[in-house]
């Protein structure tokens, strides 16, 4: 009978045994066809594990920030609106057969905010319109000057208009405003003029193109103003108030961590401290979103609190204000992460004068953030601050009876007779670290001194409403009142 022949499925295992008696070990044969499927069966894993990380990190987007999702919802919602000009027969022979630019038009000029999309509405439009009409003129007079003569004409108004436009987009004013509108020009133009050479009803196709145009921004100006607007006015005003807060904890945490470090916290603690410190590293990098969003703001119609002649530049003044006071909380980092600290002794003897002015700034922020006049808080604040700085520059004269407490012999050096001195002195290098610091302190109060006039100077212009604090200050005791006093105070005793 013949020996059965058992097959198995799955891996077909060999043993070798060498020449000399010994095995080796057990290694699963594998085809090429296993070896393929493997690679494939990875590529596959690692692809899902790509994507499911990309989902993730979509809806981390969505959720920390639901107005971007509620943005692109809008602009489905306007591509499916203008895309009816395209599908129903009656629209799209209205329009000559051009619904294609209405839909393009939403493309290119739907933006996040209000602003933004009125300022890319209207230079498109003017562009479109004023390119139209000179090309459709220029292409007359080419006409009539023969088929000859016709080429060079178009070609020298072409090079012309499209030199001057692109040298308007250079000037600051033009191109703050009509950048845009100067580059649609130039498109416009070249587009119509030159195919006019070839095209017999220019002025048909002109005509459809700049009406398929206003059709598109007319229903995007619709959209984004009726369907959760966001306005770009109202994204400075946040701005601003948000970069005034985190000056403030930049401020506070520098001066504290310099006089008291400790450095006993937690982990998260550390942390969340150094995030605070990092803070005016924001202030620094907003100057570009802040030009923006006022040049869109100009653009807005009046809403809400702010009115069309809002005045946004005034808030482009308040950040240069913080970001010349955030250079100063920069150098003010450097010294508390520096090597060379200064000894204890000078410390305790500053710490009384040091100033703490980042509650000047908070009461700065709520005052534009809820869009009323100086309150007499903050003319409190101010005053202790100016006081402050006094004190802390009578402080910086009474140092030198640190190094020399005691007449110094001719024929010893200044550390030879502080090293003798039966009182605590400190070396000269000791004094430098902390003598740095006070100058840039004080240097900080002058510029948060310009920082509360530009903000004064913003609730003039825009109307801010009275800041009536006299029934809360009424309530109060006496004890009441220095506590709270105490608390706002903008001079740090430590």
């Amino acid at each position: 009978m013949a020996p059965r022949k058992e097959v198995f499925e799955g891996v077909e295992w060999r043993i070798r045994v060498a020449a000399d008696g010994s095995s080796e070990a057990l290694v699963p044969a594998t085809g090429l066809a296993r070896k393929a499927w493997l690679g494939i069966k990875g590529l596959i894993s690692g692809f899902a594990l790509k994507v499911r990380m990309f989902v993730k990190k979509a809806w981390d987007v969505g959720t920390n920030d639901p107005r971007k999702v509620i943005h692109c919802i809008k602009v489905g919602l306007a591509l499916a609106i203008v895309s009816l000009f395209y599908f129903m027969r009656p629209l799209y022979d209205g329009v000559g057969g051009n619904a294609m630019w209405a839909v393009m038009t939403v493309v290119v000029v739907f933006e996040p905010t209000v602003g933004a999309t009125l300022y890319k509405c209207f230079n498109r439009v003017l562009g479109t319109f004023l390119a139209g009409f000179l090309a459709v003129g220029v292409h007359w007079v080419a006409s009539q000057s023969g088929e000859r003569v016709e080429p060079f004409v178009v070609g020298a108004s072409v090079f012309l208009l499209a030199s001057a436009a692109t040298f308007s987009r250079l000037i600051p004013s033009v191109k703050s405003r009509f950048d845009y509108g100067a580059l649609i020009f130039i498109l416009t133009f070249s587009f119509v003029a030159v195919s006019g050479y070839r095209v017999d009803k220019l002025f048909e196709l002109t005509h459809h193109r700049i009406s398929t145009i206003i059709i598109g921004s007319s229903l995007c100006i619709l959209v984004i103003m009726l369907v959760y607007p966001i306005w770009s006015g109202q994204e400075l005003h946040s701005l601003i108030v948000r970069n005034m807060d985190k000056l403030a904890n930049s401020l506070d945490g520098c001066v504290t961590q310099y006089f008291n470090r400790s450095g006993g916290g937690t982990n998260s603690e550390e942390e969340a401290t150094d995030n605070k410190l990092q803070g005016y590293k924001c202030v620094l990098s907003s100057k570009a979103s802040e030009e923006s969003m006022a040049n869109f703001g100009r653009w807005e119609p009046s809403h809400g609190q702010f009115n069309f002649r809002h005045p946004w530049k005034q808030y482009l003044k308040i950040g240069a204000s913080m970001r010349s006071s955030a250079y100063c909380i920069e150098a003010l980092n450097s010294c508390i992460n520096s090597e060379n600290q200064a000894a204890k002794l000078i410390k305790q003897h500053l710490g009384s004068g040091c100033l703490k002015s980042s509650n000047v700034i908070r009461e700065l922020a709520e005052t534009v953030k809820m869009m009323k006049k100086k309150s007499s808080t903050t003319d409190l604040l101010a005053e202790e601050m100016k006081s402050a700085v006094q004190e802390l520059q009578n402080d910086l004269k009474t140092i030198p009876h640190l190094l020399n407490p005691s007449a110094i012999p001719g024929n010893k050096t200044l550390e030879t007779a502080c090293s003798e001195a039966t009182t605590p002195t400190v070396t000269l290098m000791e004094l430098v670290p902390v003598v740095t610091l006070a100058s840039i302190l004080i240097e900080i109060s002058g510029r948060i001194e310009a920082l509360v006039d530009a903000v004064e100077e913003l609730a003039k212009l825009a109307e801010f409403g009275i800041n009536d604090d006299k029934s809360k200050h009424s309530k109060m005791t006496d004890k009441t009142v220095s506590d709270a006093k105490h608390i706002t105070q903008g001079i740090c005793l430590y």
